[in-house]
């Protein structure tokens, strides 16, 4: 991509905005598309400098806008199953992603992090331990600051370290990180991807562009990425990390141990009882990060003084405030049901559950499974209570409650709390028709249980 050429930007949101100023800094052009029609053309441009070379497009997408467009750069909340995508390939337009276009821009060495649940925490750990290391980490992604707002700043002696989403991995074309992590893969964003096989290939293609000399971390409990680490046509060398099966090569727990392992030979790395985090599931987060922060070539004793250090992430399991004896935890990222199931897992005592949001085409079953009797009360909000609640009647649970907002669901779970107990939001589905994003449904929570 040359530096002079006119490119369409696909969607006027916070990775669209990111992506025009990008082209614009390089000396492009920029069409800047929105399908929404009511969106105001003025205040779009408010986010650019006076006189830039940015012309915006509202609602349809007309032949005569893509004239002298050479690239067609895509956010990723757009599906690619959009009418205007279409009329894009048809006029032959290669079409990039936002993770794609700040690739081909940046420099220096990348480690990149996908799976269905984890991703950010292992994100902001490795991101901490490259901290401590190096002296120019850039931590970008999911996990709030897009990679093209930071990829013209980066050398190359920088580090940077992405949390990537399975909407990203679909427009790469040679996006090459040194070292990638999957943590795992459940079901979740059925509704796009529409089959798992299509969303387990989309995860894999993270080590399409590794080579024999990079590495790329996988979870060997998850019997899809077991079965993907020993393929022969995997090019990166592969590190297992396991929290229920011994390993002879890579991470594994033992007990509250963390060991790792070569040649069948292990040595103990710390206990997780001396860090901050709860939960199996981050203890194999924290692993994923050890090995990644390892290919990244940080030394061992660096690694765990931060990993000991490292506080949960907001909205991940957070602990808000205890109570009358009751503790509140903040899970508003978990908003897939395997994410969900992994918080009920790590509370401390009976929980006061809230759940419910907007309907991905997810099953709930193995969520109210996983209750297992700890789950006290279920209280339930937005577009997807009536189907929660079928599915919990189905399974025997009866304990349901409804809520209209997020404020009378923190009062009811404070009026039937009992001290020891633990209420916790952690809503197995997405946030949007109530919230903005997750983000904003998590510090609503904060707020209305502050205000008890």
């Amino acid at each position: 991509m040359s530096q002079s050429q006119k490119v369409l930007v696909a969607g006027a949101g916070k990775s669209g905005i990111s992506s025009a100023r990008l082209l614009l800094a390089m000396g492009g052009e920029v069409v800047l598309y929105d399908g929404n029609s009511t969106l105001h053309a003025p205040a779009l441009l408010e986010n650019f400098e006076q006189g830039a070379a940015i012309t915006v497009v509202l609602g349809e997408l007309r032949p005569e806008n893509l004239t002298d467009v050479c690239l067609c750069v895509i956010s990723p909340g757009i599906s690619l199953e959009e009418p205007f995508v279409e009329q894009i390939r048809m006029a032959r337009i290669p079409i990039w992603g936002e993770l794609q276009l700040a690739y081909h821009c940046a420099r220096g060495s990348l480690a990149a992090i996908t799976g269905t649940n984890g991703k950010t925490t292992t994100t902001a750990l490795v991101g901490e331990i490259l901290k401590a290391y190096y002296r120019d980490v850039y931590v970008v992604g999911n996990i709030g600051i897009p990679f093209t707002d930071v990829a013209l700043k980066t050398t190359d002696q920088s580090v940077t370290v992405a949390e990537v989403s399975s909407f990203q991995l679909e427009t790469i074309v040679d996006f090459h990180p040194r070292a990638s992590a999957i943590l795992n893969i459940t079901p979740d964003h059925l509704n796009r991807h529409h089959t798992m096989e299509r969303y387990i290939e989309v995860k894999e293609s993270i080590t399409a562009n590794q080579t024999e000399e990079d590495v790329c971390v996988l979870n060997y409990d998850d019997e899809v990425l077991r079965a993907f680490g020993v393929r022969p046509e995997l090019r990166p060398r592969t590190v297992f990390f396991s929290s229920r099966s011994r390993l002879t090569d890579g991470y594994y727990m033992d007990g509250y141990l963390i060991m790792r392992a070569a040649g069948g030979r292990s040595e103990r790395l710390m206990d997780v009882r001396d860090m901050n985090l709860l939960g199996r599931h981050n203890y194999e987060n924290v692993m994923a990060a050890i090995a990644v922060s390892t290919a990244m070539g940080v030394p061992m004793a660096t690694i765990l003084r931060v990993v000991k250090a490292f506080q949960a992430v907001e909205h991940r399991i957070e602990f808000v405030l205890e109570r009358l004896g009751v503790r509140y935890y903040n899970d508003s990222k978990g908003t897939n049901p395997d994410a969900a199931i992994q918080a009920v897992k790590a509370m401390p005592g009976p929980i006061i559950l809230i759940g419910g949001g907007y309907d991905k085409g997810s099953s709930y079953d193995e969520w109210i499974e996983s209750f297992d009797g700890n789950v006290k009360y279920l209280v339930l909000i937005g577009q997807t209570r009536d189907k929660i609640a079928e599915c919990a009647r189905r399974h025997g649970f009866t304990n349901i409650m409804y809520a209209e907002d997020m404020a009378e669901a923190v009062n009811v779970c404070a009026y039937y709390a009992e001290s020891g107990d633990c209420v916790l939001l952690s809503p197995a589905c997405a946030s949007w028709g109530m919230f903005k994003d997750y983000e904003e449904r998590g510090r609503i929570f904060k707020d209305c249980v502050r205000s008890l």
